[in-house]
């Protein structure tokens, strides 16, 4: 390919994420709708990416609540999740028995900027499901989860902070959550003194 075509493809890719960046996803688009939500706990959380073509990925980070891993912080991914228009359902994966499954909707709450709690709210029905002894036993309950603020920029650094499901610019996640737990009295600050992921099968 010669210099000339080189130059001229990438002066294009750059028009485009200009103009992305001028012009990103309003509020109701499907894009805007990923981020963290509270979960059923405080200090709990579950996270949301909503990717093309409505496929949705993330997890739920809550506190172990079992003799084995109580008060350990356990992250649940998603084994499954799709968006259809604002409904939306993901299924997590078995972790030390229990998983979760959420079927509801996207809405908006009172929150009046991305920048509020509660902008978003995912309203619908959880199942708990745990096995024990090869025998599952499964609990709904309706819920409903708040979108946390979306801050623009750190106050020291003036970087991207939170702005999306994924915190832009490559920020740590951990420095990311302990801004959020600062901005919020409510929210606890995180500590992460034994953190486990595992993957059962049930």
């Amino acid at each position: 390919m010669n210099q000339p075509a080189v130059l001229a493809a990438l002066l294009l890719l750059g028009s485009a994420q200009v103009v992305a960046q001028a012009n990103p996803a309003g509020p109701g688009q499907a894009g805007d709708y990923s981020g963290m939500y509270m979960f059923l706990r405080d200090g709990e959380f579950v996270q949301i990416t909503v990717e093309d073509e409505g496929h949705v990925t993330g997890f739920v980070s809550r506190y172990g609540d079992s003799e084995s891993d109580r008060g350990v912080f356990l992250n649940q991914f998603f084994k499954e999740g799709k968006l259809d228009g604002t409904q939306l359902s993901f299924v997590t994966q078995v972790v030390h028995g229990v998983w979760f499954e959420f079927k509801g909707r996207v809405a908006r709450g009172p929150g009046k900027t991305l920048q509020d709690e509660a902008y978003y709210v995912l309203e619908g029905t959880l199942i708990e499901s745990r096995s024990i002894d090869k025998k599952v036993s499964s609990s709904s309950r309706q819920v409903t989860f708040k979108s946390f603020p979306r801050f623009k920029e750190t106050s020291k650094s003036g970087r991207p902070a939170y702005d999306s499901g994924i915190p832009p610019g490559g920020l740590p996640l951990l420095e990311c959550l302990q801004q959020l737990s600062c901005s919020r009295l409510s929210f606890r600050p995180l500590r992460f003194p034994s953190t486990v992921t595992a993957i059962d099968s049930v």
